[in-house]
């Protein structure tokens, strides 16, 4: 029969493309109607009747379309009902059944409630269930309304009955058991625990053994000066050393820091030095080049002049205390007394000064001793001119950089001044 109304449908089709569109539009259609058919017999059945949720699921609402009289109302009525209540044979069973599920929920971590070595988990609501709990306790110096084991307590008990280690401490647990929505409905749970210290590990009941066999040795030789500790333990030998002090490590620590710290300060010292030095190398130059021209035009050979310069440095240095452009003039002398030439010994000066001026001073008078004299105190000249204004921008340049290191004690200044200031007028406002 479907084979026929296939084929009655699709007869005048050719495009299998439109076949295969017209197949899925009929599937979707009778589909739809189905759906339809389906809510339309929901809407109807039961639609006078609401089912409650059960406990925990909270109420409900649902839609109704009211027809009133024939006269159908535009808006759907939402309603909402409470959840189910539960009658009083049920709370019964409720409360039966959590009864016997109270020694389980409260056990935690422990084995049996006739071994209690760890915190116990005292509940007080039962999950999905319309119970709360109230909980009372005899001994509350050993155990808390969470369940927690006052272990302090259990020790100081321990060290007066060791007995209690193999008997325990009894306490009675006392659990009201009511129902949420009527607190007058309450059934009572009630049990007796044996609390335990807690389980030691394998090296603390070693530790243990060990201070209770020092404790006998002390308290049958408290005459004796001495006490010898027990050289065995449940048939191990014990051996004895004393705690290691970490003072070495804290002192390498300290002198590895102490080092690196002197290293920088080393470092810092000859970054002084010389810097001290380039300043004093550039003061001392103008001095030096106006005292060669004087020489010079006075018709002295270079030579000459360079051995005057040094010979009255030699007799001011007591007074004038070490200048080191003059002692390298000084080592340019014995250089040349000891044979070296005359010009490498003014290029070996230029180098040791290791700045450009005297680079440049010394390059000048070897140059002009291979190619003669002829004007050099006009060349010394312009650079005793030119040295004079660079002695001027490195005074300027030292004083600015004087300044700027004042400004650090400035400010500690301003704020001691307004201190001073602001601290007695807060006190004076009255309030």
């Amino acid at each position: 029969m479907f084979g026929r109304i296939y084929r009655g449908i699709f007869a005048g089709t050719k495009n299998y493309k439109y076949r295969s569109m017209i197949l899925v539009l009929c599937g979707t259609v009778f589909l739809s109607l189905s759906l339809l058919y389906m809510d339309v017999r929901e809407s109807r059945k039961e639609a006078e009747v609401i089912r409650r949720n059960t406990y925990g699921q909270g109420s409900k609402t649902e839609e109704r379309e009211v027809t009133v009289g024939g006269e159908k109302m535009e808006e759907p009525l939402e309603i909402t009902v409470g959840e189910r209540q539960y009658t009083s044979e049920e709370i019964k069973k409720v409360f039966e059944q959590n009864i016997r599920r109270l020694d389980l929920l409260i056990l935690g971590e422990n084995k049996s409630l006739d071994e209690v070595r760890s915190d116990l988990e005292l509940i007080t609501e039962i999950p999905d269930e319309p119970v709360e709990i109230v909980w009372e306790l005899d001994r509350y110096d050993v155990m808390n309304m969470q369940g927690k084991l006052q272990e302090k307590k259990i020790a100081e008990e321990v060290s007066e009955n060791p007995d209690i280690k193999r008997d325990g401490i009894l306490v009675q647990l006392k659990a009201f058991l009511r129902y949420t929505e009527d607190e007058t409905k309450e059934a009572l749970y009630e049990r007796a625990v044996k609390v335990f210290p807690p389980r030691l590990s394998e090296e603390e009941e070693k530790v243990e053994k060990i201070l209770e066999e020092i404790q006998n040795e002390e308290n049958n030789n408290s005459s004796k000066e001495t006490i010898e500790l027990p050289k065995k333990v449940e048939g191990e030998k014990i051996t004895y050393r004393r705690p290691i002090d970490f003072r070495w490590f804290g002192v390498l620590l300290l002198g590895i820091f102490a080092a690196g710290l002197t290293g920088c300060l080393i470092r810092q010292e000859e970054k002084k030095q010389v810097k001290k030095r380039r300043i004093q190398l550039m003061r001392d130059y103008p001095e030096i080049i106006n005292k060669l021209c004087l020489l010079l035009g006075a018709g002295m050979t270079i030579k000459n002049a360079w051995k005057k310069i040094t010979d009255d440095y030699e007799k001011k240095k007591a007074k004038t205390g070490e200048r080191f452009a003059y002692e390298e003039m000084l080592v340019a002398c014995r250089q040349m007394r000891s044979g070296m030439t005359e010009a490498e010994c003014y290029e070996q000066f230029g180098k040791r000064c290791e700045t450009p001026a005297y680079l440049k001073l010394g390059a000048l008078l070897s140059q002009n001793l291979r190619k003669g004299t002829k004007g050099l105190s006009e060349m010394l000249q312009m650079e005793a001119v030119h040295a004079f204004e660079e002695r001027k921008a490195l005074a300027k340049r030292v004083g600015e950089e004087a300044s700027t290191k004042l400004l650090l004690p400035m400010f500690f200044m301003l704020g001691i001044v307004l201190v001073i200031v602001i601290v007695p007028a807060f006190l004076s406002i009255q309030i």
